[in-house]
């Protein structure tokens, strides 16, 4: 199926839907895409675009946005939370000079997409909140909360850890509770700050920080262990005094970034299982999943948006060559055992960054002497996810 002139309807304007929606309309795809809000925008904070998702920003024409938009990582630093002192630095813009990493508000990086996708011709219809997917007749069919309904020849399912277009095509699987938590905020930046992500690792908890726009905003999140059951989702408000309290015997450069704290979110982490199905062929349509839809993942490793930009690419490309049945097979086959390797590494690097007791010292003593021996080896381990580029395939 060659995309020229072919309907296409994304549910999710989000990450995912709006990369898709670019890649489609450039390869001549007549896209409408629907999102539930009233006007596309995110709340959230910072996010880390690195060298396999900036790929692909560069390859859809918004290499330059991205640049203007985010801040170049200079390096990764591993720190002790207790007492602050360097474990362990990565240094990304030397050893890995040709590739770039970028702190961006997710704000800001939605707002490039909308424009990039706006720009390519793709039709965007608010209020269009998708009740269910009934892929019971010959097209996809899609009931609007409203109880309207909406048939696409090729629907494709950009919407989220909850997503119907999924639950359509899998049944109804229920994540399981990590027991843990995550808070994120924004508080303002002090003047000068390097431009370093900041990883500062406690007994059963840890915080990450780095600067946002400009270097005018600090981006935290912060994750606790707990028994106690949070909702999943980003719109739960938290007292602020929680944060602090969670994070009182961290060192002072952390807890003076708390104190500043005014407004902070809450939510509990759950695992989710990758989708066993990702397409389905049907007598006169299709319908596929992407991004969180497909492969919800832990933030451990920041590649939530970065394999959302991916499945952007991927699948306008497999949509755009051969019969859509076996396109679409190809495409999951060749997707699904990296993005399921992604999530199984962002998964122990919770674990990693959450050590206690005699093993804790052990593994933060290896971390600084490697480090000092062979700096680019740590980075390293992370080759097969940042080098990979999609666009080149």
């Amino acid at each position: 199926m060659a995309c020229r002139d072919q309907p296409v309807t994304i549910l999710g304007a989000g990450v995912a839907g709006l990369a898709l929606a670019r890649a489609l309309a450039l390869r001549g795809a007549r896209v409408t895409l629907l999102d539930q809000t009233d006007a596309i925008r995110e709340v959230g904070a910072g996010l880390q675009v690195s060298p396999n998702g900036a790929a692909v920003l560069k390859a859809l024409g918004l290499g330059a946005a991205l640049e203007a938009a985010s801040i170049r990582a200079e390096a990764v630093e591993l720190r002790d939370g207790l007492d602050g002192r360097l474990v362990t630095r990565l240094e990304v813009a030397k050893l890995r000079p040709e590739q770039g990493y970028h702190f961006t508000h997710r704000a800001d990086l939605i707002a490039l997409l909308l424009e990039g996708a706006r720009a390519a011709g793709v039709e965007i219809r608010l209020l269009q909140k998708a009740a269910g997917v009934d892929l019971s007749g010959p097209r996809p069919r899609i009931t609007m909360a409203t109880g309207a309904e909406v048939e696409a020849a090729i629907l494709i399912g950009a919407d989220g850890l909850h997503s119907p277009t999924r639950e359509a095509m899998n049944g109804k699987v229920a994540p399981f509770f990590t027991h843990q938590v995550a808070w994120r905020a924004l508080v303002p930046c002090e003047p000068g700050a390097a431009a370093v992500a900041e990883v500062h690792m406690g007994p059963g908890k840890h915080l990450v920080s780095y600067p946002l726009r400009g270097g005018t905003l600090r981006n935290i999140v912060a994750v606790e262990e707990r028994r106690r059951w949070v909702e999943e989702g980003w719109s739960l408000r938290d007292d602020p005094m929680e944060l602090k309290l969670a994070f009182e015997d961290f060192g002072p450069r952390v807890r003076g970034w708390l104190d500043q704290v005014e407004d902070v979110w809450l939510w509990g982490l759950f695992r989710h299982k990758v989708a066993r199905t990702w397409h389905r062929a049907m007598p006169e349509g299709a319908v596929a999943i992407l991004g969180d839809a497909a492969h919800p993942t832990l933030p451990f490793l920041a590649q939530g948006a970065n394999m959302a930009l991916e499945d952007a690419w991927t699948l306008a490309k497999a949509l755009d060559e051969g019969e859509m049945a076996g396109a679409l097979a190809r495409w999951q086959a060749a997707r699904a055992p990296r993005c399921a390797a992604i999530v199984e590494a962002a998964n122990r690097n919770a674990r990693a960054y959450h050590l206690r007791g005699p093993l804790r010292g052990l593994a933060h003593l290896g971390l600084r002497l490697g480090g000092q021996v062979a700096p680019g080896l740590a980075l390293s381990r992370f080759d097969w996810i940042y080098g990979q580029d999609v666009t080149r395939a």
